[in-house]
């Protein structure tokens, strides 16, 4: 099944389910001082699960652009290095605003897997939440019994709150959840290992497809569970994943979501993908994955830069021009031509990427020149500090991080390098000051939120008028106190 098939299968299952089709919301945010970008397709609805917002559909489904590059939900350096991570991904989800609950989800998850998907019912898991005392939470013994109705008792697994209780951060709406995996391996495999051994175990073929998220707490900022005023439904499936199920293949870049790219990236650099577990097959991943979180960031609005938000989609974009340069030898701007593969694949469910194709197209290009340049002066600088060094020196720690931090340079293609010389790298030194960093960036990037305190009690539709008006009488509603 085609992806852009089994994306609209999604939509129109829902749609026969009485929900509203609505359009993603962009991926960057401009209106929460708690996030950069939207890492999970709740986001965009938060203020509706608090109550803080009338909704205006009890029901609705989507397919919501993410992107994670950071936290607790990713690392930017396992990306193309495995299979499975990516920056940029697709969320389908369902959504309930005080309408339906555990019963409807389940129940629609697995008809829409098993009878319109076809996957098969044998492959199929289930976790469901275990409990947990600190919080005096009981195990989820309803989505448990409706889950039987599906599937024989075995199959559901029960899991602590580490992998079944879902919170988008410190603060907010939350509440226990039930995750759809499948087994993806050759029968001899299966019947080697049992599946269920293996859910929640970081296997490659045994994955998590699918979220159901039970929404009936807020967490507050003393780390307190409030009842949210009405329980909700907010589900999330791995768009990457589902696509890679239902086509039969091995890995996410195998889907036809990234197979057009990775052809394009072929004929530009003149080799061919290796699938492998190989620098070269990661440069092919790295540079299909990252194209990706760079060209929807800029549609929405994001351009590279040397802070916040823009310093991160500029690591983004230049980890991929490191990775062409250093092992597909392209050390000429080529990235921004893989626009237009994007623009023939996505600009059918995602205008905003043909509407500023221009734009995307020259920012990467403009970076992709400036970065090489730096590329360049890094090997310079390596060659000037090794000139004098013989056969069993080491490179100081500090170095090796100037080359990370301001050249680019990862550790690895620094002791590479190093290694033809027969140097040593001081690793230790280098992972040091790496740490520092890191601690110095998570203080400075960490943002505390207060608890919502109301002013005045409102039903209705605020209205921003700023787009027009530079003043108006305006009343206060409620506030809270966000520190960075």
């Amino acid at each position: 099944m085609e992806s852009r098939v089994i994306r609209q299968t999604f939509l129109d299952f829902f749609k026969e389910k009485n929900h509203t089709i609505v359009p993603s919301a962009p991926m960057v945010v401009k209106d929460d001082p708690t996030l950069m970008f939207i890492n999970a397709g709740m986001n965009p609805f938060k203020d509706l699960f608090l109550g803080n917002q009338p909704v205006k559909h009890a029901r609705i489904a989507d397919t919501q652009k993410c992107l994670r590059v950071s936290g607790k939900h990713n690392d930017l350096e396992e990306v193309g290095v495995d299979t499975y991570h990516h920056t940029l991904f697709e969320m389908l989800g369902n959504w309930s605003f005080g309408d339906y609950f555990k019963a409807e989800a389940i129940d629609w998850a697995w008809e829409l897997l098993t009878d319109r998907y076809k996957l098969d019912k044998d492959r199929l898991y289930v976790t469901v939440f275990g409990g947990d005392q600190g919080d005096g939470l009981p195990a989820d013994d309803e989505a448990r019994a409706q889950w039987q109705k599906h599937m024989a008792d075995d199959r559901i697994l029960a899991a602590d709150k580490k992998d079944n209780f879902w919170e988008m951060g410190e603060t907010g709406p939350c509440g226990p959840c039930s995750e759809i995996h499948v087994d993806l391996r050759d029968d001899d495999e299966r019947a080697k290992v049992d599946g269920r051994e293996l859910v929640n175990m970081d296997h490659p073929q045994v994955i998590e497809v699918w979220n159901l998220v039970f929404m009936e707490f807020n967490r507050m900022a003393d780390s307190s569970l409030v009842p949210l005023p009405n329980k909700h439904i907010d589900t999330g499936m791995g768009f990457e994943r589902l696509a890679m199920a239902l086509q039969g293949v091995k890995s996410n870049y195998d889907t036809d979501i990234f197979t057009p790219l990775l052809d394009a990236i072929a004929k530009a650099s003149g080799k061919s993908y290796p699938g492998d577990d190989s620098q070269e097959a990661v440069a092919f991943r790295v540079i299909a994955d990252h194209v990706r979180a760079v060209a929807f960031s800029i549609a929405d609005g994001q351009l590279p830069s040397n802070t916040g938000a823009g310093y991160v989609i500029r690591r983004i974009l230049r980890r991929a021009v490191r990775y062409g340069s250093s092992f597909l030898g392209m050390n000429e701007p080529f990235i921004h031509t893989l626009v237009d593969v994007l623009d023939d694949q996505m600009s059918g469910t995602f205008p905003e990427i043909k509407a500023q194709k221009g734009l995307i197209q020259q920012v990467i290009e403009q970076e992709e020149q400036s970065f090489l340049r730096t590329l360049a002066s890094g090997m310079e600088k390596l060659a000037m500090a090794t000139k004098q060094m013989k056969a069993g020196d080491e490179l100081a720690g500090d170095l090796v991080f100037e080359l990370y931090d301001t050249f680019g340079f990862p550790v690895d293609l620094t002791a590479l390098i190093a290694s033809e010389q027969e140097l040593k790298v001081d690793e230790a030194g280098f992972s040091a000051l790496l740490e520092a960093q890191k601690n110095r960036s998570r203080e400075a990037g960490k943002i505390t939120a207060d608890d919502w305190q109301v002013v005045e009690a409102h039903e209705g539709v605020t209205e921003f008028v700023g787009y027009d008006h530079t003043s108006a009488e305006v009343k206060l509603l409620r506030h809270r106190e966000v520190t960075a």
